[in-house]
């Protein structure tokens, strides 16, 4: 049973087929109680009301009762002020109710407590506009090894975004949702050769390399694709360096562009990447100096005159408003619009175009009681689609979405931690308890988040949620010990 009191907000989401928008309304009244005062406070939505949306129920009924009013509560002190959940945050809040409110944990199948995402297709717009804000000379191509999410695909493929592929399969899945291949790098320096048949067969035009081997094989293979030389950064601050492993130096890159020329290939520019997570931002003024450096070399030594440069990816929204201005900075600086008008540069987004958008909510199944410290096991995990632990250093922050069967979402989702919030504050109990939260697999490794505070306790069939994990998460999911979250389910918003 979800429960709740004093908040009241009334709104309609959209349901995941498509329909048809009948009318508009602006309306919301939330009302506001603390112990020391009550407010009501009006708040203007535009929210469209789409024919055959399931009403929501409130939050102080019955789980299986109908109803039309979502109520949630928010007790302020008198520091706190008012803080208003954005129209985002109710869509997201409101399709979580939505899929558990009917949910009896005595009685349920056993795939109804399965993990679940919930994605929020009407950012992208946002991350885009902001994109293009900071970085309007440079095209953002989407790396779909970073979540290859077929209806997100699909929504990037309807804005007329590119693609980078990195392999045969990758590619045969951008094709199949009828990209033109002139939109698709093949953007992976290491490529086997039925791959690159593979890649010629199918117009792929354009990829990178890094070593002689690579060079000599598109001469065999596939000798009228576009090439562009990856180079190595000095990326070793990154939190997750790439050049241990790709790219050439300068005095190498000058021999493959000598090769390139003597084998007659089609070589059109450079491409580089300065690691996800990006710390060092002088990082990126060597890349780019390099860059320069190697585009006077290639033409005024072998004649080429490079037409496209790939900035490679490593964006987090985070983190990109600096590393964007950096970027940028640079670009103008060393490669001026006035005499590289030409200039085709391109950009690998992963994370800033899809971690964002993702929400991922697991239930509580088992949990080890104390009274200052608790374990709680979830369905879902490090060998799930929490595997961005381990593969990507990400550090995730659990929230409440129920807390002993009350729906708490409103009060913790945006917080930048999901530690004690005002309602709690007199909670000394709750106050010192720390919690560790672990996966549902038999292996020690398998921990989510070794120590944490919560803000409400939890018991065994609550939910717990997860922003800010649509990159490198579900990509990477295994079915290990038998719980196969490989297709975890995912309600969309647009």
């Amino acid at each position: 049973m979800l429960a709740g009191s004093t908040t009241r907000i009334l709104f309609a989401i959209r349901p995941t087929t498509t329909t048809t928008t009948t009318k508009m309304f602006t309306l919301a009244t939330r009302s506001i109680t603390s112990s020391k005062k009550r407010e009501t406070v009006l708040i203007d939505d535009n929210v469209s009301l789409y024919q055959n949306a399931p009403p929501p129920l409130p939050f102080n009924s019955p789980l299986k009762h109908d109803g039309s009013t979502i109520t949630t509560t928010r007790i302020l002190n008198d520091e706190e002020g008012i803080i208003d959940v954005d129209n985002r945050s109710k869509l997201v809040g409101s399709t979580i109710y939505n899929h558990i409110k009917s949910i009896d944990l005595e009685t349920c199948h056993e795939d109804a407590l399965d993990p679940f995402y919930v994605c929020d297709l009407s950012k992208l717009n946002h991350l885009l506009q902001l994109w293009h804000t900071k970085l309007s000379r440079v095209e953002p191509l989407y790396a779909i090894k970073c979540n290859k999410n077929p209806i997100l695909l699909s929504k990037m493929v309807s804005l007329g975004l590119g693609f980078d592929c990195a392999s045969k399969n990758e590619i045969e899945m951008i094709l199949k949702l009828g990209v033109h291949p002139n939109k698709i790098i093949y953007a992976n320096p290491c490529k086997s050769i039925p791959y690159i048949r593979y890649a010629q067969e199918n117009e792929i035009n354009l990829t990178t390399v890094d070593n002689l081997d690579e060079v000599y094989k598109l001469q065999k293979y596939h000798s009228k694709c576009g090439i562009l030389i990856r180079i190595q950064t000095f990326d070793q601050n990154s939190t997750c360096p790439l050049s241990v492993k790709f790219g050439a130096d300068k005095k190498y890159a000058i021999e493959l562009i000598s090769k390139c020329k003597e084998l007659g290939l089609n070589l059109k520019g450079l491409a580089f990447h300065v690691g996800s997570g990006c710390n060092d931002l002088n990082t990126i003024r060597l890349a780019v100096e390099d860059s320069r450096y190697l585009f006077d070399v290639a033409e005024l030594q072998f004649g080429y005159k490079f037409d496209t440069l790939d900035i490679g990816g490593g964006f987090s929204e985070s983190t990109f408003i600096p590393v964007a201005e950096t970027m940028n900075h640079w670009l103008n600086l060393k490669f001026p619009h006035a005499e590289f008008g030409n200039l085709k540069i391109v950009s690998e987004l992963g994370r800033f175009l899809s971690s964002s958008l993702f929400t991922l909510v697991a239930n509580i199944t088992s949990k080890r009681g104390g009274s200052f410290k608790e374990r709680l096991y979830l369905n879902d995990g490090l060998y799930g689609n929490l595997n961005c632990v381990l593969f990507d250093h990400q550090v995730l922050t659990p929230k409440v979405a129920t807390s002993k069967g009350v729906f708490k979402y409103f009060e913790t989702c945006g917080n930048l931690n999901s530690g004690i919030t005002a309602d709690e504050s007199n909670d000394d109990k709750l106050a010192n308890k720390e919690y560790s939260i672990w996966g549902p697999t038999c292996d020690g490794l398998d921990c989510i988040s070794p120590n944490c505070k919560l803000s409400h306790e939890v018991d065994i069939g609550d939910w717990i949620y997860f922003e800010n994990v649509g990159a490198y998460t579900s990509a990477a999911s295994t079915n290990f010990n038998g719980f196969d979250v490989v297709n975890t389910k995912c309600l969309y918003i647009d």
